[in-house]
């Protein structure tokens, strides 16, 4: 597991709004210090010895764990003879998007825990940071160079959609212009990352880090963007079909889950936190980003855990997370909570929210009825407790828009998510799709990616018969 900080925020007491949110609760220098790198890179000597302690597995377990299947022990290697853009090689082949994937995958619950020193000591080789050290490197000098680590196969002359400009969308966009086909990659919002660049903590990956992957990404060239054009508005996938020899659809998740609690669209205060967290990596001042004093965040995954954290670095005096089921069965990994109770979060487990309060339309706080596991089954105990609230952030899942592309009897849903094969093709002819939208593997930037990159391997099988 890697190592947590101990990180505290401290008020300065500024005036309050009525309802108690309020921007620059903090001053500047703490603003710096909550939001910087919270996984600050590895020097070359720290690199070197690091890359030491690998074993170079055969057939490595660490690899097998890894959703891109990523050669570890070969870049591993690779970084302890000195050549670092060769490890940048050997990830970038397998995942494009190897550099935010070092900076935000679990790898406590991938490849570092099946790394054999974690079994035999408890202390895993630092597999994210060597990734890191390595990606790094290359994107470094694809900027100074202006230059691109992958070249072009000759042009197939084909153009291929790509909707959506998320991990899966920039990894299905880059492999196909690698192949040689012409890309035009949509996205509905003015700025391209998915949620790379919306949707995860500032701290974990600042200094703009996901626009400069992005533009790493269109580097290889034959990639077209097209910003502000969202399926089933200006976009639509009749017209994609028509015009393109295949699409890819990586839209991810355009709705939010709702607590159902009356109060939950009229309260101010009541907020998604993913939008919360997207203003938060949007802002040019995080003085400006407003928090409450008491914030409740409701949720058990990484989104949870973002806006809480986030949330107590902005300067909020009190922040509770709740989650309806246990520790165990949290989306969110175990380190992710130990980083939450450190920030200062606390965590408050079978929980569910049955009121919400407000005074003058401001929200005030949240009753919770606790709960239990029944016969297999997650039931109310008919306990109540109260937490006051000027701000609560809700947590509890995404969701798959269908009338953005026409629905079940366009495209075969599971469980209100894209069904696709093995090769990520939908029951559309022509059309794939990967990332959150489509009902296989777990909801990780580098599941999206392997989605996006095996897309783009099937869709050129198919362009060239």
């Amino acid at each position: 597991m890697r190592n947590l900080t101990k990180w505290s925020g401290l008020q300065t007491g500024c005036t309050m709004a009525k309802n108690g949110i309020e921007a620059g609760r903090l001053e500047a220098a703490q603003y710096t210090q909550g939001f910087a790198d919270i996984h600050p890179p590895l020097s070359p000597h720290e690199a070197y010895v690091e890359a030491d302690r690998c074993y170079f597995c055969f057939d490595a377990p660490c690899q097998k764990a890894c959703p891109t299947s990523i050669d570890i022990p070969l870049f591993i290697r690779q970084i302890l003879t000195g050549n670092e853009l060769g490890a940048a090689d050997t990830i970038l082949s397998a995942n494009i998007l190897g550099g935010m994937c070092a900076r935000v995958c679990p790898t406590e619950t991938l490849c570092e825990e099946a790394c054999v020193r974690e079994t035999a000591e408890g202390k895993p080789v630092k597999i994210g940071l060597l990734q890191r050290r390595a990606t790094d490197a290359a994107l470094d000098k694809a900027e100074a160079d202006k230059t691109h680590p992958f070249k072009r196969a000759p042009s197939s002359g084909k153009k291929v959609a790509v909707v959506g400009a998320g991990p899966a969308g920039l990894s299905a966009a880059h492999r196909l212009a690698k192949l040689g086909h012409e890309v035009t990659l949509f996205d509905a919002r003015d700025k391209l990352g998915g949620l790379n660049e919306f949707g995860i903590a500032a701290y974990k990956a600042p200094n703009n880090f996901a626009a400069r992957e992005v533009d790493f990404v269109l580097g290889i060239g034959g990639i077209s963007p097209k910003a502000g054009q969202k399926l089933g508005e200006n976009l639509k996938l009749k017209d994609l079909r028509n015009q393109f020899s295949a699409v890819f659809l990586g839209i991810g998740l355009a709705s939010v889950n709702k607590l159902g609690l009356r109060g939950e669209n009229k309260l101010h205060g009541v907020e998604d936190a993913i939008e919360f967290i997207g203003k938060i990596r949007q802002a040019k001042n995080l003085a400006k980003v407003a928090v409450g004093s008491s914030v409740v965040v409701i949720g058990g995954g990484m989104t949870a855990i973002d806006a809480a954290v986030q949330a107590k670095r902005l300067g909020a005096a009190e922040v509770t997370l709740v989650y309806r089921r246990g520790p165990a069965e949290m989306k969110a990994s175990r380190y992710e909570q130990e980083l939450a109770k450190i920030s200062g979060v606390t965590i408050r487990f079978w929980a569910m929210p049955s009121k919400l309060h407000g005074t003058d339309g401001n929200v005030s706080g949240v009753t919770f009825e606790t709960t239990e596991l029944s016969k297999g089954k997650l039931m109310g105990t008919g306990e109540t407790f109260k937490l006051k609230a000027d701000m609560v952030l809700t947590a509890i899942g995404q969701l798959l828009v269908p009338d953005d592309f026409g629905g079940a009897e366009v495209l075969a849903l599971r469980g209100g998510k894209i069904v696709v094969d093995e090769g990520r093709a939908t029951s559309l002819k022509g059309v794939w799709a990967g990332g959150d939208c489509t009902a296989v593997g777990e909801d990780l930037t580098v599941s999206a990616v392997e989605d996006g990159k095996q897309a783009a391997i099937a869709i050129d099988r198919a362009l060239r018969g």
